[in-house]
Order: C-alpha cells, then sequence, then structure tokens
C-alpha cells in the first residue's frame, strides 16, 4: 500500500474503502513510519500543530449496576476501587480551576451509572453554570444514557459537549455489556445532536474485537457525524471480566489510531485512555495522528504527570490549543500544582489533582 497516495486522496475529500481499512490495520512494521507520516499530512491539514488538552473528574465513582465488562466501576466488578456519590459543586469548580492550570482546553464532568437522576443533573447544570461564569473552559459532559429533556437541560445551562462511547462495533456489543444495547448508546448521540450539543463518542480497543469489527466501529461513528472520537486501550484490570484480556502492543495501537484518523480525518481524534499503559515509549509518535489528548488522572487509573505530557507536547513541537476565549482570563497564569507536590510512584514529582475523593 502507498500511503501517502492514501492521504492524497483523503485531502481531495475522497474516503477510504474498507479493504483499505484493512490493510491500515495490518500494515507491517517497516512500513509504521510511511503511514504515521501519512497520516500527519492529513491531522496537519485539518489540525495545524496543535494537541487539545482534556481533562476530566470523577464526580461519582462505582455505584453502578450496569455489567461492562471492561469497567471497574461496576458493581460486578472486585477491584476496589473509590466508591462515593456525587461530588459537590465546590469539588466540580475546583477541577476545572486545576484544569485551567494545566493548559486544558475541556473539562469533563464523568459519573458511573446507567443514567443521572433528576437531582444529579440539576446539581451538574449548576456547577456548570458557575464554571462558566469563572472560566473559559468548553465543558463536556459523560452522564451515562441521555434523552432529548435531559439534553435540553445541559444545553441550556452551557454544556458544550456530551460524551457517549459506542465501545465496540454492534455485533460484538453483547460480548460486552448486556444492562443495555448498542442501540441505547445510538439513542443517546442522536439525542445530542438533536440537542445542538457537540457530540463525542470512541472506542474501547482490546476487548476482543475483530479488525473488522474495529473498521465497522470506525465507519459507524464516521455515519453518526460525532465531532470528537476518543480512542481507549483496554488495560485490563483485576477484578474485571476483562481483567486477563491483554494483547495490545505499541504497533497495533498506532495502527489504530491511523485508521480513525483515516476514517475521520475531520474529526477531533483523541488517545484516551491506556495511552500510557500500552503505547508507552511511542507515545510522542501518536501525536503525529492524533489531535487530541487526556492530562492528568482518567476515571480509576493514573495517566502520566501533567508536566511530562506538557514536555512531550512541546518537545515534538505541538502546542496546547488555546481554551475559548482564554483571554478574557486576564489573571490567569499557568501553574501545574495548584495544592501541592508529592512524589509519584515512579518517583517523579506530580500535581495532587485527586479529586475523587468524596
Amino acid at each position: 500500500m502507498l500511503w501517502n497516495d492514501l492521504a492524497d486522496r483523503v485531502l481531495r475529500g475522497e474516503a477510504i474503502t474498507r479493504d483499505e481499512a484493512m490493510s491500515v490495520l495490518n500494515a507491517p512494521v517497516d512500513e509504521l513510519l510511511e503511514l504515521v507520516a501519512a497520516c500527519y499530512r492529513v491531522r496537519r491539514h485539518y489540525h495545524g500543530n496543535r494537541i487539545k488538552l482534556n481533562m476530566l473528574i470523577n464526580a461519582k465513582s462505582g455505584l453502578c449496576a450496569e455489567d461492562c465488562g471492561y469497567c471497574s466501576q461496576s458493581v460486578l466488578s472486585q477491584t476496589g476501587v473509590d466508591r462515593y456519590t456525587l461530588q459537590s459543586a465546590d469539588v466540580l469548580v475546583e477541577g476545572a480551576r486545576q484544569a485551567m492550570e494545566v493548559k486544558s482546553h475541556t473539562y469533563c464532568i464523568v459519573i458511573s451509572g446507567r443514567r443521572p437522576t433528576p437531582r444529579e443533573l440539576d446539581h451538574i447544570t449548576a456547577a456548570v453554570r458557575q464554571i462558566k461564569q469563572k472560566f473559559p473552559l468548553r465543558i463536556c459532559c459523560c452522564l451515562g444514557l441521555l434523552d432529548d429533556a435531559e439534553v435540553q437541560k445541559l444545553q441550556a445551562a452551557g454544556v458544550d459537549r456530551v460524551n457517549h462511547n459506542l465501545n465496540t462495533a454492534e455485533d460484538h456489543y453483547d460480548e460486552v455489556c448486556s444492562t443495555h444495547t448498542y442501540k441505547d448508546r445510538v439513542d443517546t448521540i442522536e439525542a445530542v445532536k438533536r440537542g445542538g450539543i457537540s457530540s463525542c463518542s470512541g472506542a474501547i480497543i482490546g476487548m476482543g474485537e475483530t479488525d473488522a469489527q474495529i473498521v465497522d466501529l470506525a465507519y459507524s461513528l464516521r455515519d453518526l457525524e460525532v465531532d470528537s472520537i476518543p480512542v481507549n486501550f483496554l488495560i485490563p484490570i483485576a477484578g474485571t471480566p476483562l481483567g486477563g484480556t491483554e494483547y495490545l502492543t505499541p504497533h497495533r495501537c498506532l495502527v489504530v489510531l491511523c485508521l480513525f484518523r483515516l476514517v475521520n480525518p475531520t474529526k477531533e481524534i483523541r488517545i484516551a485512555g491506556g495511552r500510557e499503559y500500552h503505547l508507552r515509549s511511542l507515545q510522542p509518535l501518536g501525536l503525529y495522528v492524533a489531535d487530541s489528548i487526556f492530562i492528568g488522572d482518567y476515571l480509576t487509573t493514573r495517566g502520566e504527570v501533567p508536566e511530562k505530557d506538557l514536555e512531550m507536547i512541546a518537545d515534538t513541537g505541538f502546542v496546547p490549543a488555546t481554551a475559548p476565549d482564554a483571554t478574557k482570563i486576564s489573571e490567569y497564569a499557568p501553574g501545574i500544582a495548584p495544592l501541592g507536590i508529592k512524589e509519584g510512584s515512579n518517583g517523579s514529582q506530580r500535581s495532587d489533582i485527586a479529586l475523587r475523593t468524596p
């Protein structure tokens, strides 16, 4: 396969075929740099040299009755993760301040559970209004299944984006979860789009899916015209049904990112959970394909030290995308350790952004 020729066609607005998509997933190791370079041409054309940084807060942890096989927050999982009810508005606002300090473009409020209760939705929308008054951040909410009325409340509060991942292909979904369906997730995405909020939906790779199912998912997200596509790589957490499933390599992760870039060239492609665990020393190469990453910690797993990610971005010649209207906050001065410094597990210093404790 001539990867530059494929990139030329994508840049002309042509869609790649399923056979070509399969070829991307099966690119040999000795062609990996050529493939990444071709994808970088597409990424640069649509997204320049910017990296959108997303920071999330696990605003409600565990206590979920769903049986998603990958998730450490399900009540069926024996993982020992923190379990607590919805965080206070003060904690959510503090999280937004810390997101600003690590140069985030988007602040993501995530709760566990099938769907938010009316009380939870009111609490979150009130906190979003406070955040919007204080900080020039885009706000993304990941709250589970949503209907049109709930989306309208989020839109009225100023929520910019809603995340609800498809996670895997339709014909693989029953292997991952039995308490809700693939269609339930599609219905939520469509409600988000009807409500005038930017849609975010992506993948979890490494759950036993076939190459054809990865391709199916990439095309399904294209057909749904979602704006942002987070690509997660399964961390096999002990105590979850998929805890023993581990076969991803840095090469595999990179070709998957290339596939999602070429199938969805204009969209925000985010390297999400599992980036540090699976890409390891090849993380910088991912920035030449994706235009977005999470910074800081994930829901129940640690991320990279924020300083290290900012250093990696600078070293590769990329720059953090400026949060919308950031110049309106004249007193804003980026920092790294708003709550003090403590030692990380690798001996390095890290910001204390432990916002998951109630």
